[in-house]
């Protein structure tokens, strides 16, 4: 059996899919608190000074737009919706023919991704994956609280999550192969290359073609992904 690893922000979707979890929300679970959005402008800026890390930025929008505690049951109705509006609308038509291309030839399916684990994993199953490796939130019985359940999967944490899943679930022979679009994931890339895996880029930035270039990685194009400044990766 071989493992297939996808990021999924503008790998899979179109393009980040954190803000549109807040404006889903907004719009569907808390209007009202869209009068506390000016109180974004300052981890914004401070994020912008590099004053706050991307995680850091993450608790602080929760904060905001969510509120400091929400009920699982609220939370899990609202990610399976937003899954469903993902999958159906703001998904690469080459990526999903993809992701079932490998299903098909018979390999396990994991989504490693940056995005909050209590969305991601609602995605990750409407897609189909068996596995989803995110930023874990913080669960206090029944309520999610706004602050992040442990380092946001990004860069390096990221490596360190995936290897620390195959180290758990991966047998020694399995080919593992990896696709992302950003050079952000610099880290998982030459864990599964140096491994001897494949390393695939999709929908890659510049650097990432570039490093591509250099190391004879295969590119693949499945569509131009939307750029945001509040979510760089």
């Amino acid at each position: 059996m071989a493992i297939s690893i996808y990021d999924m922000d503008r790998t899979i979707t179109r393009g980040g899919t954190w803000g549109p979890w807040l404006r889903f929300w907004l719009r569907a679970h808390a209007p009202w608190r869209a009068l506390l959005l000016p109180a974004l402008a300052v981890p914004a800026f401070l994020y912008g000074q590099e004053a706050i890390s991307r995680g850091q930025l993450k608790a602080w929008a929760h904060r905001i737009v969510m509120g400091k505690r929400v009920a699982r049951v609220r939370v899990e109705a609202a990610a399976a919706d937003y899954a469903r509006m993902v999958v159906a609308e703001g998904c690469f038509e080459g990526a999903l023919a993809q992701i079932a291309a490998d299903r098909a030839a018979g390999r396990r399916l994991v989504l490693a991704t940056a995005s909050n684990a209590y969305y991601a994993e609602a995605i990750g199953a409407a897609l189909g994956f068996d596995a989803v490796i995110a930023t874990p939130p913080r669960w206090e019985g029944e309520w999610l609280d706004w602050r992040l359940g442990g380092e946001n999967c990004y860069g390096e944490a990221k490596r360190v999550r995936v290897a620390a899943w195959l180290s758990a679930h991966a047998t020694a022979d399995e080919a593992v192969r990896f696709y992302s679009d950003h050079h952000s994931d610099a880290p998982v890339f030459a864990l599964v290359a140096d491994a001897g895996g494949e390393a695939v880029v999709a929908n890659g930035t510049a650097a990432l073609r570039a490093m591509a270039d250099e190391k004879g990685w295969p590119q693949m194009v499945w569509g131009q992904p939307r750029s945001s400044w509040f979510e760089r990766a």
